[in-house]
């Protein structure tokens, strides 16, 4: 067996950016067109209105204050309320697997590494473009990279559960390297004209190369160990699938785009997440006081506060669990991956650090990381 090392990290930051203002300006027009077109429906008491969302609800519920989109004037378009996407044709390389080439070029030429130095590429992310050609594959042969990729979907840990399969890959001598990448276009499946939710998405991609620790550059992040959970849960869930077009569904039917019962994943997943670390933890003789940094899903303020307490008894400070989502929102499976390559430079030799994602399954990905 091969020790195994995750050698660096690479981002691509979509173009244009959402402010909690913009957003909320838009969904309140919305709402009050919606209303005036129901008017009647309403005034009999058949249909509630819709209420007007705010700034300070947005930051109070998540402490989010913007996103990265890839689109935004549909999204901020009261008649549309979704982002403008053309198709491409097939001659052109798909939407996912562009930003997925420039994230993984980013973590390439941090470690000084060409695609020849890798064998295999997992694409990890909440959703996919399409059902075939896997996304993996197309990526794999952008970058020209020989040997092989697929596809990979745990929702938001989707991230950790591809660390796992690359740590593995080289591990046992699958392959030298492995890219695991997490394109995230979630503007695509966000509810944006649900005032509980149309404020939680952001875009971004992060790349994340894994290698057999010999062939890693100095510097790099030792992977001591990984560990995923799974038990099934309907609180988080969207039923948008290849079968939607057989059941005569209609594309703007709620349930065909992410949806979830926020209270209930909270009171549930929190403690299973930090039970989870503690558990991981305790299989390599740590306890969390022995942990430098978690870098945690970034899904909610108070759904990280509550883990960290947990796990540390008390509030953690930036330095012990940095956010990121007040800047890039919730990325699905990239946003651990994100406070990871954003906050990790000030590492010394023999400091030990966590990635930890949670999200729909439910599913709960870590890996406990050592600084070489």
């Amino acid at each position: 067996m091969h020790r195994v090392a995750i050698s660096s990290t690479g981002l691509f930051i979509p173009p244009e950016v959402i402010t909690n203002e913009e957003l909320v300006e838009a969904y309140n027009q919305y709402a009050a067109l919606e209303n005036a077109t129901h008017a009647e429906e309403i005034a009999a008491g058949t249909r509630a209105a819709l209420t007007n969302s705010s700034v300070e609800f947005i930051e109070k519920a998540s402490g989010i204050k913007r996103r990265y989109v890839m689109e935004k004037s549909g999204v901020l378009d009261p008649h549309r309320m979704r982002p403008v996407f053309k198709p491409r044709p097939d001659t052109e390389i798909s939407l996912m697997a562009e930003i997925a080439v420039k994230a993984a070029q980013d973590a390439l030429a941090k470690a000084g590494k060409t695609a020849a130095d890798v064998d295999m590429v997992i694409c990890a992310s909440a959703n996919m473009q399409r059902a075939y050609p896997a996304m993996g594959v197309e990526i794999q042969t952008a970058l020209g990279i020989q040997g092989f990729g697929f596809d990979m979907n745990v929702a938001c840990s989707s991230a950790t559960f591809g660390l796992e399969m690359a740590y593995n890959a080289v591990r046992s001598g699958g392959a030298r390297a492995v890219l695991m990448v997490n394109p995230e276009i979630t503007s695509a499946h966000l509810a944006w004209k649900d005032r509980d939710c149309h404020f939680i998405f952001g875009d971004v991609c992060t790349a994340v190369l894994v290698e057999r620790l010999e062939l890693a550059p100095p510097g790099a992040f030792e992977i001591l160990g990984t560990k995923a959970l799974t038990t099934f849960s309907n609180n988080i869930r969207n039923n948008f699938g290849f079968m939607s077009r057989a059941e005569d569904r209609d594309p703007d039917d709620r349930d065909q785009l992410f949806r979830q019962e926020g209270r209930k994943v909270f009171k549930e997943v929190c403690p299973m997440a930090a039970d989870h670390i503690e558990q991981h933890l305790a299989a390599f003789s740590y306890t969390p006081a022995d942990v430098r940094r978690f870098w945690l899903h970034q899904a909610n303020l108070s759904m990280n506060q509550f883990i960290t307490r947990k796990l540390l008894g008390h509030d953690a400070t930036a330095d012990e669990a940095p956010v990121i989502l007040d800047e890039f929102a919730n990325t699905a499976s990239a946003g651990s991956i994100i406070a990871f390559h954003r906050h990790q430079a000030d590492f010394k030799a023999g400091d030990v650090g966590v990635i930890c994602s949670f999200g729909a399954g439910y599913s709960i990905g870590s890996a406990i990381v050592k600084k070489l």
